[in-house]
């Protein structure tokens, strides 16, 4: 049985996909540091909703795109990976999600005090993580391009979650 640890990051570095290795601290690591936080974060609120409900659905299907975009993240300028990445399409259902959850119950005015219950304050724990990975993206694209579907997705995301704790 392989270990899980393997001591090569002992010093400060990891490996990108194909085994470059580069600093821990390296933008492209902080970023998907950053990626997979906030899919824990709509890990714990999904945990709190109904299971197999179309908003559920929907973030599961957010979370194994965002796995995707960390696996190309981590691919090395030049490199090529196989996975596509579904952002476009998830950023149409989520409009129409939040279309639809705006018609029901309206747009608040002003700001909302995040809490609540059940998976509510998870939802916008999860909001404020996923403008925290929009803004390591947008740092991110100036030296290493980010596909323009999924910057507008994960503006959308926040959108999303913030809509389902109306």
């Amino acid at each position: 049985m392989n270990k899980i640890y393997t001591k090569t990051g002992d010093e400060g570095m990891t490996s990108l996909r194909g085994g470059v290795r580069v600093a821990k601290d390296d933008l492209r690591i902080e970023v998907n540091g950053q990626i997979d936080h906030l899919n824990a974060c709509i890990g714990v609120a999904r945990s709190f909703m109904e299971p197999d409900s179309v908003f559920e659905r929907l973030l599961t299907d957010v979370e194994r795109c965002l796995m995707t975009v960390m696996s190309h993240i981590a691919t090395p300028p030049g490199a090529v990976n196989p996975r596509q990445i579904n952002a476009g399409a998830l950023t149409m259902l989520m409009e129409q999600a939040i279309d639809h959850l705006t018609d029901l119950h309206g747009t608040p005015a002003g700001f909302t005090v995040p809490g609540g219950q059940g998976a509510t304050p998870f939802l916008h724990l999860a909001r404020t993580q996923a403008r925290t990975v929009e803004r390591r993206l947008w740092t991110l694209h100036r030296t290493y391009p980010v596909d323009p579907a999924v910057m507008r997705m994960v503006n959308r995301l926040s959108d999303y979650l913030y809509t389902l704790t109306l």
